[in-house]
């Protein structure tokens, strides 16, 4: 297998990734990014401890999917993450079904 050859199999594993993520962002309330991943989740809990100068982050994700090229199976029912870097959890907008 060539350089282009994986480069353009990446790049069509992050465009199916891309609309699998179109299709399923509706299905779920947060939207979380750590360093490492991005996630859509429908309950997220976060917990801080340790003290002010390094704390560590728990951030425990329930019904989730996973931004991963490279994972078989997205979707997750739970997942727990430590960090000491930032999180960022954003509300997703609700679905408006009217028609």
């Amino acid at each position: 297998m060539s350089s282009d050859d994986l480069e353009n199999f990446e790049a069509e594993r992050e465009l199916q990734l891309a609309q699998e993520y179109q299709d399923v962002a509706g299905m779920f309330k947060f939207a979380v990014e750590t360093e490492r991943r991005f996630y859509l989740a429908n309950d997220v809990k976060l917990t801080v401890s340790g003290d002010s100068a390094r704390p560590v982050i728990e951030v425990e994700l329930t019904d989730a999917w996973v931004w991963d090229m490279y994972r078989k199976s997205r979707f997750v029912p739970k997942v727990r993450v430590l960090t000491f870097k930032d999180v960022n959890v954003e509300e997703l907008p609700v679905p408006d079904l009217s028609i």
